[in-house]
Parts: C-alpha cells; structure tokens; sequence
C-alpha cells in the first residue's frame, strides 16, 4: 500500500528548518548590561529582569562591565583639618595603587566582548565610563541593522560625547550634555516641537507620584493603556536635550520645575532599529509600579520584534489617582 500523499506532504514538513513564523513558542532574547552606574544597578538590574521574565515571553542574560576606577570622595565644603588629613591620606593611597589598578582594568575590558548578536533587544542600565570602541562599533551595527534597544532611567545620562547614542535615545541629560547637544522637545498645540532656547540639560525634582499623560494612544506599546495614569513615587526627568531624530513621544509628565510637560516614555527608529526609551525606574518603588511594568515590558516587546503581544492592564487596573496601582516585584535571582 502506498502512502498517501498527505503523509508526505507531513514528512516534509517536519524535515523543514524552523522558521520564526513556526516557533511561536520561542522566547525573546533579551540582554540586560550594567556594571557602572550612579544609581544602584546591582539593585534594580534583578528587578528588570524579573519584571520581564514574569511577562512570560522572554529569556533575560545578563553583562556586567569591569567596574569603574576608584576616585578619592570629594572633600566636604569646609572641610576639617581632620577630614583634610583624611582626604589626603585617601588621594595618595591612590595613587600608590594607579598603575596596577589601571593594569587590572585594561585586561578587564578587553576580556568584555558580549556577542550581541544571540539577542533580539538589548537594555542598558549603565551609566559609566566608554565602552571600548570594538564593543562601541558592534552595538551602533547591531541596532542600525534592525536589533531592538530599551534606555532604561539613568542610561539617558551616559555618553554624551557619542554621536550615534545621542541619535538612539533621542534625549539625554547630564554627563556633561548642555544647550549644544540639542534642542527641547516642548508641547505646542498638542504637537511636540524641537525648540532651542537657553537652559540646563538634565534635571529633577523630589520623588513623588505624578499623573504620566499618554500619547500616540494608538503606538503599540500604549495601545489600550489609560489617557491619563497615576505613576509610583519617581523622579520626574525634565530639560533632556538632543537630537529627537524619528522620535515618537508616548508618554509626558507635567514637571513642577520647568511648567512644561516632559517626554518621559519614547519609541525612536535608528537605522532599520527600534529603540524604547523610558526615563522612569528611579528605584525600587518605582519598579513595583504597575504602570512601569507594564511600559517597559511592552516596549521591550515592541524593541525586539515591532508589535506588542502583553495584553494592557485590565480597565480600572490604572487610573489617574489617587494612588498609583502598585504590584510588588521580587527579584529573579532570588527564585
């Protein structure tokens, strides 16, 4: 009896190569870098992991980069003849140890060679020094050839010299970033407009909870989500500056500093890459935010394959007030 030619055709199939429209069940490949920072990344890095693993659709790794060098404290303003002494004790031990500190951290960094290309998005909560420039060049390959990048908080304060990260995050602050970095993006009859004018770059007022207004309601990472949503105690970033190239404002917070509502929450196209950029996440209280859950998530999802799948929080879930919904994360290495 001959097969039939159903079973072929059954055959064949099976002896097919997965593509990625049959894997369904794989699961995003996320690498989260850290390892220098003014925040506490060794904090908040498990809790972005966990956030992400919890969503259920992706596989987090993680890169830490050799620390950063050792730098004497800052003498205090009116420092004693004890806290002098103290300083200049700590300035000379230093230097004592300089060449083979910088010895060690050279070997460190040149051993730092993440493949970036096993992953479909990468997210950086790193705030430090120069990446060296083989890791520079792959990363700037990596996204303008279509991989998927989330800014995550104080990754907006990082490099304020690279040209090609500016035009990735779209807005930074600090790090020495100033009036030549790039205009403002303010609010004008509901459109958002590049606007050069005098003034910092990077600032923030006391952590509080604060109302996050959505917009481009229907961009999938805020498709379903509230127009108006009560954020978790946070700092609430203002003045950023650069240069918003194909940058999409998705959220914005009224600052009581600058009376401007502010770009919080971003989606910028770099190349053939997709790039989210969240400016939320201060610390621990602000991660168990529902509402930083949910965004990050969802634009980590959007990042790597450009379309959301994590359904929005149910009606109700986030609302304008009084207080922000919260849902306690722990943190994946502690499972």
């Amino acid at each position: 009896m001959k097969p039939s030619p159903l079973v072929f055709t059954l055959i064949a199939t099976l002896l097919l190569p997965a593509s990625p429209l049959t894997a369904a069940t794989e699961k995003i490949k996320v690498l989260i870098i850290d390892g220098q920072n003014n925040h506490q990344w060794a904090t908040t890095t498990p809790l972005l992991k966990a956030i992400l693993e919890d969503a259920g659709i992706f596989n987090v790794d993680v890169s830490t980069t050799p620390p950063g060098r050792k730098a004497a404290p800052p003498l205090p303003k009116n420092a004693t003849p004890e806290q002098k002494a103290a300083h200049e004790k700590a300035v000379k031990a230093l230097e004592s140890t300089a060449a083979a500190d910088q010895a060690k951290s050279t070997a460190l960094w040149a051993r730092w060679r993440p493949k970036l290309s096993d992953y479909d998005v990468l997210v950086s909560n790193y705030n430090g020094e120069e990446w060296p420039e083989e890791v520079r060049a792959a990363f700037v390959s990596y996204v303008k050839n279509g991989g998927g990048f989330v800014s995550y908080h104080a990754a907006d304060n990082a490099f304020a010299n690279w040209a090609d990260y500016n035009e990735m995050i779209g807005l930074g602050g600090w790090g020495g970033r100033n009036a030549k970095s790039g205009p403002y993006l303010r609010l004008r009859d509901g459109e958002w407009k590049k606007t050069e004018a005098p003034g910092p770059c990077g600032g923030h007022g006391a952590r509080e909870e604060f109302l996050v207004e959505t917009f481009a309601p229907e961009h999938p990472i805020m498709k379903g989500l509230p127009e108006k949503w009560m954020h978790t105690q946070d700092e609430l970033y203002h003045s950023l500056r650069g240069p918003a190239k194909e940058l999409s404002v998705l959220g914005s917070g009224l600052s009581d500093k600058t009376n401007e509502q502010e770009p919080l929450l971003m989606a910028i196209k770099f190349g053939e890459g997709r790039v989210f950029h969240t400016t939320l996440g201060h610390h621990v209280e602000a991660l168990n935010g529902l509402g930083f859950q949910v965004t990050f998530s969802r634009g980590t999802e959007w990042a790597a394959t450009g379309k959301v799948t994590i359904p929005a929080p149910k009606p109700g879930e986030l609302t304008a007030g009084p207080k922000a919904a919260v849902r306690e994360i722990k943190a994946a290495a502690a499972r």
